[in-house]
């Protein structure tokens, strides 16, 4: 059985553990810019701040599960709509969306919620959508040796919403597909049933 420990490490694995430092630079990263933290209601801002990308930066730790395919199944495990939360690498700023995660199984089968904590240890990390798509789809490949895979992550980035052009409301979709998902019959399948 493999452990958190094993998976590929986040880039800030111990983000929570430097909050004090963080701080420090979060105080003066706002004073920089002018913001007054010396009334009562920002004088706790800086640490508020680092918790807060900390807690973006920082995937919870799990172990794996992973089943004998012991039924045989062959058909599509389809897990849709599971929360995404990152950090734009670029202006590190927070994309939010939702994660659809399928999967033909092999000889082994993945325990449910492990997909989201797949999810979730891809992109507490400062990150780019499509690379995100990319992990998550090669990590189970590569973990479960299925079939197939298919990954679609659809977000709103508020690099985009909230500054430079601020197109409120727009998404972007990224798809990665492995394998037999990627036969026209099974990916138009696939992707049937996420919409």
């Amino acid at each position: 059985m493999t452990t958190y420990s094993e998976l590929s490490p986040s880039p800030v694995p111990h983000a929570v553990d430097r909050l004090e430092e963080a701080t420090r630079a979060a105080a003066a990263f706002l004073a920089a810019l002018g913001v007054d933290c010396d009334t009562e209601s920002m004088a706790r801002s800086p640490r508020r701040m680092a918790q807060a990308y900390a807690a973006m930066l920082t995937a919870r730790p799990f172990e794996m599960t992973t089943f004998d395919n012991d039924e045989g199944y062959d058909e599509l495990v389809l897990v849709r709509a599971i929360p995404v939360q990152s950090v734009c690498e670029h202006h590190l700023l927070p994309f939010t969306g939702i994660a659809h995660v399928g999967y033909l199984p092999g000889s082994r089968i993945l325990g449910l919620s492990k997909f989201a904590r797949v999810v979730e240890l891809f992109a507490r990390r400062p990150q780019v959508q499509e690379r995100l798509t990319q992990q998550i789809a090669d990590w189970i490949d590569g973990e479960l040796a299925p079939r197939g895979v298919g990954v679609v992550v659809e977000a709103e980035h508020t690099c985009m919403t909230l500054r430079g052009v601020r197109a409120r409301g727009t998404t972007t979709r990224t798809s990665a597909l492995r394998g037999t998902l990627r036969d026209p019959a099974q990916r138009a399948e696939f992707l049937t049933l996420i919409s």
